[in-house]
This record gives C-alpha cells, sequence and structure tokens, in this order.
C-alpha cells in the first residue's frame, strides 16, 4: 500500500515544486483589472519581448524563486504579456514602455503606482514589491507628496532616482529641487548624482556641469564625461527625428562645455545627424570632413566608418580612405569583424591577393575567438570565382 501511496504523491510532488515561485494568471487585461479592483490588488505585469535578453534571463532565473513566489501570489496578481502581440501592443502604447524588461505594479483602474526597468535578482525584485505595496513610498505615493509642496533633500533624492530608474518623465524636477536644497553642489556625492543623472541640456544642472568641467574629469575620467556630453546632444537629437534642427545650437552647447574640443565634437555629431536623417551625400562628407581633420585611435569608430563606405561609396579615391581607416583599426585591434571589413575593401578596390589574405586571416581569428566566419567565407568564395 506504501508503494502505491508513494507513486500518487509523486506527481502531486513535481506539480507543486514547478508552481514555486511567481504564478502568472493567463486572463485577458480586463479580466485582470476587473480581478484587481474586486481584490483591492495590484498586477504584478511584466512587461516583455520575446527577443530580449534580460527577459528571458529574469523568467528562467528570478521569477522561480520560492521566496519571491511567496509573495507576489499572495499580495499581487501576476501577468507576463509580450509587448510586441496584440493584447500587448496597445498596453505598450499607453504605459510609455521604453526599455524592457518593464515591470509595472498598476491598480484596478488601469494606474500605474509603481514601475522599475531591467534585470533584477530575486531580492531586488521583492523589495521593488515592497515598495509598490506602500502608498508612501510607491512612484504614485511620492509624485503626490511632491505635488502637495514636501521638500526634504532625501525625499526628493528618493523621487528623482525612482523616476529616473524607471525611465519616466519628471525626474529633472525632482533633481532639481533636490539641488535647491543643497549649499554647496561640489560634494563628490553630489557631483555624482548632477553627473549620472542629469539628461537635459536646458536644466541648471547641465550649466553647473559645463562650468565645473574639470571637478567631473577628476572624479569620472574625461573620456567619461566627454561621454556623457555626447550621450546628452544626441539624445536631444533623437527626441527630435524627423523635425528640423539646429545644428548651431550644437555648436554652442559644444563650445560652452567644452570650448578645447567644440569644433571636434561638432564634426562628430554631424557624422550621426547626416546618418539618422538618411543624407547620404552629407554623411559620406561629414565623415570624410571628420576623419581627414581628427586623428580618430578609435578602432571601432574607423571600422564602422570605413564599413559605411565599402557598402555605399563605389568612388576609388574614397575608397582608399576607408581604406586607410580599415588598416589602422586593424592595427589598434587586430579581431576579426576589423581584418573581415579591410579584407571587403581590398576586394572591391581589386587587390585580390591582399583580400584572399586577409579574409583568411579573418577566418583564422574567428575560428579561435569562437566568432561566425561565414559572411566572410562567402567573401573568399567570391574573390576565388571572380
Amino acid at each position: 500500500m506504501k508503494k502505491y501511496l508513494l507513486l500518487l504523491l509523486f506527481p502531486l510532488a513535481i506539480s507543486l515544486a514547478a508552481q514555486t515561485g511567481i504564478q502568472f494568471s493567463d486572463q485577458s487585461w480586463q479580466q485582470l483589472l476587473l480581478q484587481a479592483e474586486k481584490e483591492n490588488k495590484l498586477i504584478f505585469l511584466d512587461a516583455y519581448t520575446t527577443w530580449c535578453g534580460p527577459c528571458r534571463m529574469m523568467d528562467k532565473d528570478v521569477f522561480p524563486d520560492k521566496a519571491l513566489g511567496k509573495y507576489y501570489n499572495e499580495h499581487f496578481i501576476n501577468a507576463q504579456i509580450d509587448m510586441e502581440g496584440e493584447e500587448g501592443l496597445p498596453l505598450s502604447r499607453k504605459y510609455q514602455i521604453k526599455a524592457y524588461p518593464s515591470l509595472l505594479y498598476i491598480n484596478g483602474t488601469g494606474e500605474v503606482v509603481h514601475r522599475i526597468v531591467g534585470y533584477h535578482e530575486a531580492e531586488q525584485l521583492l523589495e521593488a514589491g515592497k515598495t509598490a505595496m506602500d502608498p508612501e513610498l510607491n512612484l504614485k505615493g511620492l509624485t503626490g507628496r511632491f505635488e502637495a509642496g514636501e521638500k526634504d533633500p532625501d525625499f526628493l533624492l528618493k523621487l528623482a532616482i525612482g523616476r529616473a530608474n524607471a525611465m519616466e518623465d519628471g525626474h529633472m524636477e525632482a533633481l532639481e529641487a533636490y539641488f535647491e536644497t543643497q549649499k554647496d553642489w561640489g560634494t563628490p556625492e553630489n557631483l555624482e548624482l548632477l553627473f549620472t543623472f542629469t539628461d537635459d541640456l536646458d536644466s541648471p544642472l547641465f550649466d553647473y556641469l559645463a562650468q565645473n568641467r574639470p571637478d567631473f574629469e577628476m572624479l569620472f575620467g574625461k573620456e567619461a564625461v566627454v561621454q556623457k556630453l555626447q550621450y546628452m546632444v544626441n539624445q536631444k537629437l533623437y527626441q527630435r527625428v524627423g523635425e528640423s534642427f539646429d545644428l548651431e545650437q550644437v555648436d554652442q552647447l559644444y563650445e560652452k562645455a567644452y570650448p578645447d574640443m567644440a569644433e571636434q565634437l561638432s564634426a562628430r555629431f554631424r557624422v550621426d545627424y547626416y546618418r539618422m536623417a538618411g543624407d547620404q551625400e552629407q554623411f559620406l562628407e561629414a565623415t570624410i570632413n571628420y576623419l581627414d581633420k581628427y586623428q580618430s585611435e578609435d578602432a571601432m569608430e574607423l571600422n564602422n566608418a570605413a564599413w559605411n563606405f565599402f557598402e555605399l561609396v563605389d568612388d576609388p579615391a574614397q575608397l582608399k580612405k576607408a581604406l586607410a581607416w580599415a588598416q589602422r583599426s586593424v592595427e589598434l585591434d587586430p579581431g576579426y569583424y576589423n581584418h573581415d571589413t579591410l579584407a571587403s575593401l581590398y576586394y572591391k578596390l581589386g587587390q585580390k591577393k591582399k583580400a584572399i589574405k586577409t579574409a583568411k586571416e579573418a577566418i583564422r581569428i574567428a575560428n579561435e575567438q569562437g566568432e561566425d566566419a561565414s559572411p566572410t567565407e562567402a567573401l573568399l568564395n567570391a574573390i576565388r570565382t571572380n
């Protein structure tokens, strides 16, 4: 009898084991809202896409966590929805999903009360769930306190960082309010906050960054500060794709922040600007102007420029410029992709022996590094048969 009892219990044990972790409902969105309103619970929404690597990692490694599942199954109605699927697309627009995974906590009326973005470990997600349950500390509660006029520095900082980490609008408003409470903006802690979270070129925080650049370079290094500035300018460009863009304004921004590098940064910006605008002639001209005037020592930058010219250009003089960039990129970084670009340019310029030799070297490196060499193998076959 014991033998049969164990056999009967074994499938049950498997079933219970499979149910540890967060249990996601398969109801429709409207049904989830009705249940949330009826039970006075929040919906925990895992807004994912099928191609998102961190989404798959959370599904595999985080959501099955036993302690996490216990808390979430008790306190939330849990849902996973593909934001590129039929049901997910309107939700993605409604909730302004900007990155994946986005993890939202939504009440029965469809209002987001809290949100986090990106991969989170089980312990982090557990803490996020507890914060979402606290009407004083979730983003909805913090926003209400801010609108009511609360000015405590710790509170303002919590709101600013919470909004920034959630990729919600308004974090700069809270960050500026925090700095209004600070007598000394130049403490290491405040410099780090300003550098990390400032992303508005029209903010007085950006003005401070520009005017006190050496302090930031001392903390973070010149390269990081230059990259931060370029990121902020490019973000402004991305926000205005399809609109007219004042390149002179960009020049002025760089002049204000980096007078010693303004011309170089403006020249580099024009390369990205014309590429995004789809103006091939201006893009090629801007690339040549930039790389002729400023000797880049960035292997990736040189390789990308060389490959763009391989794809877009037939003029031998321009291809020879691209060849020089590719040769320098290989000197700086003798990796697979740089060799592949160099081999392609040799071939396009009719230098078949060099093309074959370089393609073979690219394939050898790819095999050593575990890269897919099939594009170069196809190139090598094309060279040999033509």
